[in-house]
């Protein structure tokens, strides 16, 4: 009997369980409290926040680590772009010089250590950007990551005031920084969201549950980032999601996507869901032929 894909769609586009939903917020307080009861962390200024796909509501049931920041505010990054660079010295000193000793390896470090005390050290290892807290009955597994404050200039008025946007810097073990964009990933994630129909993070979800699928079938290497899929969808005109049918929907995307990455150039200006970097850069751990050949995989195994 031919699969019904319209019925699969429908099925894969929910949000997780409520028992999740739960598992979630169990865990992203449990490491809350885990911090504040660090002696190291009492004197340091930093906020907890969850990002990535529980916090942008395109979770998966088989994607289910929960990611969550630790940005240390006791310091700031900030870089320069647009009309600001003309008034780089302005810009530079309404940044108050940081004078401490305490640095952001020290702050993984401090953070790697709290968790440790809350949870042994069994369960809890340190991978190049996140510390990885192993998942209990009552939580899911969590992907902590230690960043500081970033900003970006694009200008300053004669009274000093800054337009900018606010991220996160993250210092890897190994490797250069990397700047993230939580705040305004979620922001964008919205606003794609209304503009269609709400069927965007649909898409998104229903994307990820069949890129799963593809890789269990093997007819995949291997797993793609969520993050990357969910740009990928992203990148799809907002009227690809205007169809009576989920197959119809998922038709569109996967032949936008296809068509888009069959060479760089028609790729070239695609961005990440933030909007604030570009998808397809030397810099990016994934390719636009990876993102070609998982539409091409789709769209044979669903037949189209």
């Amino acid at each position: 009997m031919a699969r019904d894909w319209e019925a699969t769609l429908r099925s894969w586009v929910k949000p997780p369980s409520d028992n999740e939903d739960a598992k979630r917020n169990t865990t992203e307080s449990e490491i809350k409290k885990a911090l504040s009861a660090s002696a190291r962390l009492k004197n340091v200024q930093y906020k907890v926040y969850a990002k990535g796909s529980y916090a942008n509501n395109t979770n998966v049931r088989l994607d289910y680590d929960v990611d969550i920041a630790v940005e240390c505010t006791e310091f700031c990054y900030h870089d320069i772009e647009g009309a600001a660079k003309a008034k780089k010295d302005k810009v530079d000193a309404s940044f108050r010089p940081y004078g401490k000793a305490y640095r952001p390896k020290d702050f993984k470090g401090d953070v790697e250590a709290a968790l440790v005390d809350a949870y042994g050290r069994a369960a809890v290892s340190r991978g190049n950007m996140a510390l990885r807290v192993r998942e209990r009955k009552t939580t899911l597994p969590a992907d902590v990551v230690p960043c500081c404050t970033y900003i970006l200039v694009s200008d300053i008025d004669p009274s000093g005031n800054l337009t900018s946007r606010h991220g996160a810097r993250l210092h890897p073990d190994k490797g250069p920084h990397i700047n993230n964009w939580a705040q305004q990933q979620y922001d964008r994630g919205v606003t794609k969201n209304n503009a269609t129909g709400f069927r965007y993070k649909f898409m998104v979800r229903a994307l990820k549950r069949l890129e799963n699928e593809l890789v269990s079938e093997r007819l995949l290497p291997n797993e793609l980032p969520s993050f990357f899929i969910e740009c990928l969808v992203f990148n799809v005109t907002d009227d690809a999601f205007q169809h009576k049918t989920y197959v119809q929907d998922m038709r569109e995307v996967l032949r936008q996507i296809f068509n888009s990455t069959l060479k760089e150039e028609t790729c070239h200006e695609w961005v990440e869901a933030n909007y604030m970097k570009y998808l397809f850069r030397p810099s990016q751990p994934w390719t636009f032929e990876q993102a070609h050949t998982l539409a091409a995989k789709a769209w044979a195994y669903m037949g189209y």
